[in-house]
């Protein structure tokens, strides 16, 4: 579940505590944590609810001036079926406090080894992981279609697994791009690359 940037902010301060979606199929249950840029948010209850059942009060809970501008976003996308989802803020992400560690024990490099190369091994390009945090080192914050074709990935592909990079701490997203953290820099300058 994806949030415009100036919602997560507002549900991390506690201003918005509901969100709408128009999907065919729900996407998220109930009690999911989703890891975000402004930490983790964590999803309430879900109902279903019809377009003109949705009230003034709610729309501000979502972030909207009225019922009459989020139900007219919501009649204008494709059809589905309307949810009234909860969200509260739970959290700083912890892959924050996991990639500013300046210092890796032996045991946390050994996890960090045996995770790229089960990313490689199970990946249909073969070994990337090693490639990629090079890449981004060299090119930090570059947007992600260039560094696509500088690691001769398919742009979405490169997204979606450094996002698996990010998971292990070695990695942070900025806008536009990515640059490598201070944990992914020494587990790089212990590999000697």
């Amino acid at each position: 579940m994806l949030f415009k940037q100036k919602d997560l902010e507002g549900i991390k301060a506690g201003n918005i505590t509901l969100s709408f979606r128009n999907w065919k199929k729900l996407s998220v249950n109930v009690g999911s944590e989703i890891k975000t840029t402004v930490g983790v948010v964590k999803i309430g209850s879900i109902r279903e609810v019809k377009l003109e059942d949705i009230t003034d009060e709610e729309a501000k809970a979502a972030g909207f001036a009225s019922a009459k501008s989020l139900t007219g976003l919501l009649a204008s996308q494709k059809e589905g079926k309307i949810y009234k989802i909860a969200v509260t803020y739970l959290q700083e992400d912890p892959r924050i406090e996991l990639r500013e560690q300046n210092v890796i024990t032996e045991e946390e490099f050994n996890e960090i080894r045996k995770a790229l190369e089960n990313l490689d091994k199970f990946s249909k390009v073969g070994k990337w992981t090693i490639k990629t945090l090079q890449a981004i080192r060299e090119n930090p914050k570059m947007k992600s279609a260039d560094l696509a074709v500088i690691t001769k990935k398919e742009k979405e592909w490169l997204k979606l697994n450094v996002r698996k990079l990010k998971g292990l701490g070695l990695t942070i997203s900025h806008e536009p791009g990515y640059s490598l953290s201070p944990r992914g820099e020494v587990y790089l300058s212990i590999i000697g690359k």
